[in-house]
């Protein structure tokens, strides 16, 4: 028999990670692994640029972004491969939906 897991609104526990960002993780993946998760930037905060060892995808569920020169809003789908890097950038208040294979790692040099 299957194991359901559901993450309830109610039950959601939000964290910032930096001024503006704050996210909430629906699924762990396992320990040192990734994670999905619900992710809010208010207008005009970046996600800070990282590289993703395991890529990643981005779901827009509500505003508008900007991902290294690429606009997305609400419905809009990107799909980062294995090793690449990017920067989120909220042109509006926003929410994505992510799921990370593995976590990203972050340039430590800003």
């Amino acid at each position: 028999m299957s194991e359901l897991t559901a993450s309830r609104m109610a039950d959601r526990t939000w964290r910032e990670d930096r001024p503006g960002v704050r996210y909430a993780v629906l699924r762990a993946h396992g320990e040192s692994e990734g994670a999905t998760l619900l992710t809010r930037f208010a207008a005009g905060t970046s996600g800070g640029r990282h590289s993703h060892p395991g890529g990643e995808e981005l779901f827009v569920l509500e505003g508008d972004c900007e991902v290294d020169g690429v606009r997305l809003g609400p419905g809009d789908y990107l799909h980062t491969p294995e090793g690449e890097a990017h920067e989120l950038i909220a042109l509006s208040d926003t929410t994505v939906l992510v799921v990370l294979p593995k976590l990203p790692l972050y340039d430590t040099r800003s």
